[in-house]
């Protein structure tokens, strides 16, 4: 039973903290609208989202009404599209029709993202795989709502190198087919290794084909929580630091669990996982990068920056297991450059540099986010940029993953306009000594001697 003063506490991290649920997600199976004919094909995604969603939208306002907590984001997740049109596209361009598909069906029922346009290609490319990955830049370019995602690598089967290079070249030709908007086009796709398929979050959400036919997700953040919780807890030891963490991340799983149950009951699909991840926005006060420096850095970045995000990450998940039945997604801590606003001053000052963010992918939710690069950059070194990122997942048994954004006619230091939850970010440096060869060898990296655990 809640007392008067968890619901005084709960509200006062809402209204003063910046606590929200940041997004429900609806994961949907589009596996029975697998078709020979493109065009059934194309009539049964839509009919099937617009029929199971067609609620998401007004029960996630009736909960944030009935409830005073705001979730900011309404989303959908489906069965990767390359397993569904693997019958029926022949061509990239068929592949198209499926992404157009894909975003009226989400403008229908008022999401603001649908995420599946994916690949799932850890060991191997099917004709189908390598058409969907092909189709890319165009399908992104030519909808508003559609988020793509690849997964290159596993620690179950290696890194597919040749899916790497592709990716390479995949995320600049989206950068140039979405030039005219800053190469917008680049945040809506992300490449994994050791990809979840449960994850809520954008632009990484699919729904795995373990899961049920439909299924409700939801992420929770509150990183101005966290912060103003530990400003209590300045000049004690690790043990009260940590302490206060776990409490804290229990706190806000709850609001995340209580939205997570209502909405399962009130739109009758049953509920999958909590993602605890603390994911932050550009607005002041909703900063990860400002927690790690309220923990004893003058800025991210500087030494000692990897070893708080460990300690952060770690507790967020022992406080925020506890207070779900179920969790899963990535959960942890999202360190994205432009969505943040300390990781954007830290970058703009010098504080912190790619290799820096490398470095903190080891032990974070996810992997190098949001990050600007110059427009002129090869993609082999795209490619190399992937490739250790995947690698740091596939040795330490995690999800890594990469969305960087190419920005098209624009050099190193200056800024990059995206808007909304995706922020702003200045062009970021990057190594200048060229990895074509390595990239150009082909074929898969072998899985790791610890994976063999049968």
């Amino acid at each position: 039973m809640l007392n008067m003063f968890e619901v005084n506490e709960t509200n006062k991290m809402i209204e003063q903290e910046m606590l929200d649920v940041r997004t429900i997600t609806m994961g949907i199976s589009l596996l029975d609208c697998c078709d020979s004919d493109l065009k059934s094909v194309n009539e049964k995604i839509y009919n099937k989202i617009t029929t199971v969603a067609k609620n998401l939208v007004s029960v996630g306002k009736e909960i944030e009404r009935d409830f005073a907590i705001p979730i900011v984001n309404k989303r959908i997740s489906v069965t990767p599209i390359a397993m569904i049109g693997a019958s029926s596209c022949k061509t990239p361009e068929d592949f198209v029709t499926i992404a157009q598909t894909l975003d009226r069906a989400a403008k229908e029922v008022g999401v603001n993202f649908i995420g599946g346009y994916s690949a799932l290609v850890s060991k191997g490319m099917t004709t189908a795989d390598k058409n969907l990955i092909c189709s890319i830049p165009k399908a992104l370019a030519c909808t508003d709502r559609v988020c793509s995602s690849v997964n290159v690598g596993s620690t179950k089967t290696g890194i597919n190198m040749d899916a790497v290079a592709l990716m390479g070249k995949i995320v600049l030709q989206t950068a140039e087919e979405t030039k005219d908007n800053d190469s917008l086009g680049c945040a809506k796709l992300v490449i994994f290794c050791n990809a979840p398929d449960d994850n809520p979050f954008m632009a990484g959400a699919f729904h795995g084909v373990t899961e049920a036919d439909a299924i409700i997700n939801v992420g929770v953040s509150g990183p101005g929580v966290v912060k103003r919780a530990i400003e209590t807890a300045r000049g004690k030891d690790f043990e009260v630091l940590c302490e206060t963490i776990k409490k804290t991340a229990f706190k806000i799983t709850r609001v995340g669990q209580l939205v997570a149950q209502e909405a399962s009951k009130r739109l009758n699909i049953p509920f999958g996982i909590i993602d605890l991840s603390l994911a932050p926005t550009p607005a002041i006060g909703d900063s990860v990068a400002e927690i790690l420096e309220e923990i004893g850095l003058e800025r991210v970045g500087a030494p000692g920056t990897t070893a708080a995000l460990a300690l952060l990450n770690d507790q967020v998940k022992k406080g925020g297991v506890m207070a779900s039945s179920y969790v899963g997604g990535l959960s942890g801590a999202f360190i994205p450059v432009s969505e943040d606003q300390g990781m954007i001053d830290a970058v703009a000052m010098g504080a912190l540099n790619l290799e820096k963010l490398e470095a903190m992918t080891c032990v974070c939710s996810v992997g190098l986010d949001m990050i600007a690069i110059p427009g002129d950059t090869p993609a082999s070194t795209i490619s190399g940029v992937i490739a250790d990122e995947s690698a740091i997942g596939m040795i330490n048994q995690k999800t890594t993953a990469v969305r960087i954004i190419p920005v098209i006619g624009k050099s190193v230091g200056e800024m990059v306009e995206f808007g909304g939850l995706l922020g702003y970010a200045p062009v970021m440096p990057v190594n200048k000594y060229s990895c074509e060869k390595f990239i150009s060898r082909g074929g898969r990296i072998p899985a790791p001697i610890h994976s063999f655990k049968n």
